[in-house]
């Protein structure tokens, strides 16, 4: 490419020195003509003074031309010389660069921008001797690549010439670097190829026989190893595997299959060379039951598992189609498996026999059961009636008693008289405590009572305690101490109510003196209530008896009391699930608490305004009570005509007494919850406000505790004392109903 670019440089030169002489030699020719003229010229006119002149101009101008002329004529002179010495300086380059080509080992070929073979070395015509006959015509790669599909140099171009044609051409003419090439002579030629920065190609070719030889040594080493590898694992292989080629011939096995088949040890078997002949020898020498086993399969079939017989031996045979058109028979014996699964069969009868035998047993034993358990909700159920019956029937006689003491004591009596009737209010007040904890313990154990949880202020609660036991801690010369807290908790406010009470009443009980304190105290998520006294504390070894019923323990055996108090507690904190705590130690005192679930304030919504239960008393202040026991209706009327008013006592609504009342306008009716034919308090009131034509002030008495009970007399605005009737408890509501 460089000799051809030095010719051309050369060309142009020559050709620019040609037109030079050729101008001067113009300029030459004119400037004799014109001297020529001169001379021969005569002045007819008298002009020859002028030609001179004209001449004398004339041969200034031809002077000044063969100036220019001469300096180009030195210039070209200069040109040809810088001209050789490039030319020179070039022919030293390609001598260079065609000697360092030479001395390549790998082919190399130089192809132009139109793809014409430029340069190559005799590497290059070593491999392809048929290109040395063209080289010098600078032929185009197609016709290179058309010789060597002639000549065959290459085992592409035999095996499908017209496809490595094309190929090769296209993969010449992209120029994207290296592929290999095998020779028709055994050799391999790696061919790299990139394009120039003048569009041209340039491309060396690198002899890798040798690289190859060595690779293919690495492959078939590796492939031994990978075959000693394949072999010691089928050897190590419970199941015997057979491996068999394409055309059915045995090809590999594993030691198993000797044992299993019974194969000789140093061959795989007498004739055994085929797949037709381990047919033969397992049908024939070790009695396959089932020949379709040994089945051959062709690639596209699934592997298949067959269950058969070998004799006395139990095998499961799975042949495996391999991709290549073989393939591989495995034999698992799985005698020992077969004779598991037996005794699995019948250890599973026996069980099974056993099992129906032992599910009749629990069907019997079930049957009892389902006795027993109807029983004992029999038994339950008659305990709820029992208790409500007793409840009734206990708190009937006491209430009549009750009234009849609180009668006497608004008597005047005389001193020793005066000291029996509060004995004997005393001993009533005992009775009364000792039969409502008997009750509410019984309603608990019964699931009676059923928890309402709900988002409750601890305030009111507090508050309330402070003004119930007050009274009750200064009577006994003790600080009492309740804290103001507006935080709110998760639990039933009735209940909750009920476990604060016991331990502050048990509190001032057994405090003879200093101080009882309730405190509040925020605990994470949880809000503990403490109740803290100076009593005689308890002992470790006493803390869970303590909560047992009719139990107190040391010094608190001579106080009074029942001992049931802690005993409804426990009942109470397991049904809400909330934590007992207990802090004490003898002669410092003891720390009762319950923990409860903080909860978020809610805005109290406007409570609806409580049903009147006022009415304009009447100018008498008549009472009307209705109730079927003679007793509490003698006590009652004894008591309320103390306080000074008008009593009027019948045995049900319909008696002449109770309509003669009606006439008189009664102030308020007072009805006993359970009367005789089934009637209740609340029946009994609404039948006489019918009958008065308006709506006389009542309030209800039982001894009735359920929640149902004081659910519905809630729900019809009937206020309720519950049996035997403290006589102050009736006072403030006879007065908060203006009765009084």
């Amino acid at each position: 490419m460089e000799g051809r670019l030095l010719g051309a440089v050369a060309a142009q030169d020559e050709d620019e020195v040609a037109r030079l002489r050729q101008r001067v030699a113009q300029l030459e020719k004119i400037n004799a003509v014109l001297i020529d003229r001169v001379e021969r010229s005569t002045d007819m006119q008298g002009g020859a003074f002028s030609m001179f002149e004209t001449a004398i101009s004339l041969e200034a101008v031809v002077r000044e031309r063969t100036r220019a002329l001469e300096d180009a004529l030195d210039r070209l002179g200069d040109a040809n010389a810088e001209l050789g010495a490039a030319h020179a300086a070039a022919t030293a380059a390609r001598v260079m660069l065609r000697d360092a080509i030479e001395s390549l080992s790998d082919g190399f070929a130089l192809f132009d921008p139109d793809d014409r073979l430029v340069l190559c070395n005799r590497a290059f015509l070593k491999l392809f001797p048929e290109f040395e006959a063209i080289r010098e015509d600078a032929p185009e790669f197609s016709e290179l690549a058309s010789r060597t599909v002639h000549s065959g140099t290459t085992i592409g171009s035999h095996i499908a010439p017209e496809r490595w044609l094309t190929e090769r051409i296209a993969k010449h003419r992209r120029a994207e670097g290296a592929h290999v090439q095998a020779m028709a002579d055994g050799r391999w030629l790696q061919i790299s190829e990139l394009r120039t920065t003048d569009g041209g190609i340039v491309g060396v070719y690198t002899d890798i026989t040798s690289v190859k030889a060595e690779d293919a040594r690495q492959r078939a080493l590796e492939l031994a190893e990978r075959n000693v590898a394949l072999q010691a694992t089928l050897d190590t292989l419970s199941e015997g595997v057979c491996l068999f080629d394409a055309r059915r011939r045995l090809q590999g096995w594993n030691d198993a299959v000797h044992h299993l088949l019974g194969f000789d040890d140093e061959v795989a078997g007498p004739g055994i060379d085929t797949h037709e002949d381990l047919e033969r020898w397992c049908r024939d020498h070790c009695g396959l039951d089932r020949g379709e086993a040994l089945a051959w399969r062709e690639g596209g079939d699934e592997r298949v598992a067959t269950a058969c017989r070998m004799g006395a031996r139990h095998f499961v045979i799975r042949t495996v189609p391999l991709n290549n058109g073989g393939m591989v028979v495995a034999f698992e014996d799985v005698t020992d498996h077969v004779q598991f699964q037996q005794s699995l069969t019948e250890t599973a009868e026996t069980l099974e026999r056993r099992v129906a035998e032992r599910t009749a047993e629990l069907v019997e034993v079930n049957r009892q059961l389902v006795e027993a358990k109807n029983e004992a909700e029999t038994a339950n159920r008659s305990k709820t009636s029992f208790i409500a019956a007793a409840s009734h029937d206990l708190l009937q006689p006491l209430n009549a008693a009750r009234l009849f003491v609180s009668a006497m004591g608004g008597h005047d009596l005389p001193e020793r008289e005066e000291s029996l009737v509060r004995q004997a209010s005393t001993a009533l007040d005992s009775v009364e405590d000792l039969l409502e904890t008997l009750f509410e313990i019984s309603r608990l154990d019964a699931g009676a009572v059923q928890p309402e949880v709900a988002e409750v202020a601890l305030g009111p609660i507090l508050h309330a305690l402070r003004v119930e036991f007050a009274p009750l801690a200064q009577s006994g010369g003790l600080a009492f101490d309740v804290a103001e807290t507006g935080l709110w908790v998760r639990s039933d406010p009735r209940l909750l109510r009920r476990v604060l009470q016991n331990f502050v009443s048990n509190a001032i009980r057994y405090t003879e003196a200093g101080r009882v304190s309730v405190e509040v105290t925020a605990e994470g998520g949880d809000i503990a209530v403490t109740v803290r006294d100076t009593g005689p504390g308890i002992a470790r070894q006493d803390r869970e008896e303590i909560f047992e019923e009719f139990r107190r323990v040391g010094r608190t055996r001579k106080i009074p009391g029942k001992g049931l108090g802690l005993a409804i507690v426990r009942r109470v904190s397991a049904m809400l699930g909330h934590e007992i705590g207990l802090e004490s130690a003898p002669g410092q005192g003891s720390a009762f608490s319950v923990r409860l679930p903080m909860a978020e304030p809610i805005m109290a919504a406007d409570e609806p305004a409580a049903a009147s239960v006022r009415a304009a008393a009447g100018d008498g202040g008549l009472v009307l009570i209705i109730d079927n026991d003679p007793a509490i209706l003698s006590g009652m009327e004894a008591l309320l005509e103390n306080w000074g008013l008008d009593v009027v006592v019948a045995g049900g609504p319909d008696e002449p007494a109770a309509l003669a009342a009606l006439e008189q306008g009664p102030a308020l009716l007072i009805a006993d919850y359970h009367l005789d034919d089934g009637m209740t308090g609340d029946e009994a009131v609404a039948l006489l406000r019918a009958r008065a034509g308006r709506a006389i002030p009542a309030m209800v008495i039982t001894a009735d505790r359920g929640e149902e009970t004081a659910a519905l007399l809630a729900a019809r605005a009937l206020p309720v004392l519950h049996k035997p009737v403290k006589p102050a408890k009736l006072r403030a509501l006879l007065s908060q109903m203006d009765v009084i």
